[in-house]
């Protein structure tokens, strides 16, 4: 497998989950802004969308969004419990907060980002995902993780995004059990791991 992979991008969760999995892949970086790769290729031919991540697959298959390669990966080795067994009712509750990550934190984030938008509606956007920290906020003073007591893959994708904040003057140790959250998944291996393994491209 191939993953590729842009730095303080979304691409750091399926990186994590990776080596969660200790399954064997190749790292490659893409450049975001002449979409050339770290091997010499063009990007847009993996991904006509332009945006990581990417996975592409032995069989040259290529999943894209970052919900759908989590849950591949995840599904690659049930055991590793990073995902509940499709069909069931938990793993509807995974994929439920896959699209709170992506539709509400994702993409709520994403637009502090664009310098052409003026502070007012930047504003907007902050305060919108101050109301969406609070829930998370609670349900992680009732549990260690998202899902229950262990870490899943919604955590990696929670976790990547919110590193983001750190950007745009967004002080989560305004929310503890967040902030004790945050430290709890950095101490892990596998992020450690994902942290090295792309440090080795700058």
């Amino acid at each position: 497998m191939k993953l590729y992979f842009a730095p303080e991008t979304c691409s750091f969760s399926p990186h994590i989950v990776l080596h969660e999995l200790g399954l064997p892949f190749e790292l490659i970086k893409v450049n975001n802004q002449t979409k050339q790769t770290s091997d010499g290729g063009d990007f847009l031919k993996i991904n006509p969308k332009g945006y990581v991540a990417a996975l592409q697959l032995a069989n040259g298959e290529v999943l894209t969004e970052g919900p759908a390669i989590l849950q591949y990966l995840a599904d690659l080795k049930p055991e590793s419990g990073l995902a509940p067994a499709n069909g069931t009712w938990e793993r509807v509750r995974l994929q439920e907060m896959l699209n709170f990550i992506t539709s509400e934190i994702h993409a709520g984030l994403s637009p502090l980002f664009n310098g052409a938008i003026p502070e007012e509606v930047k504003r907007i956007f902050k305060d919108k995902l101050n109301k969406r920290l609070k829930q998370i906020e609670h349900d992680l003073q009732q549990r260690d993780y998202l899902l229950g007591e262990n870490f899943t893959v919604a955590d990696a994708y929670l976790f990547t995004v919110l590193q983001w904040t750190r950007y745009f003057a967004i002080d989560l140790n305004g929310w503890p059990a967040i902030a004790a959250y945050l430290e709890r998944i950095r101490a892990r291996s596998s992020v450690q791991a994902a942290l090295a393994r792309e440090a080795m491209f700058h």
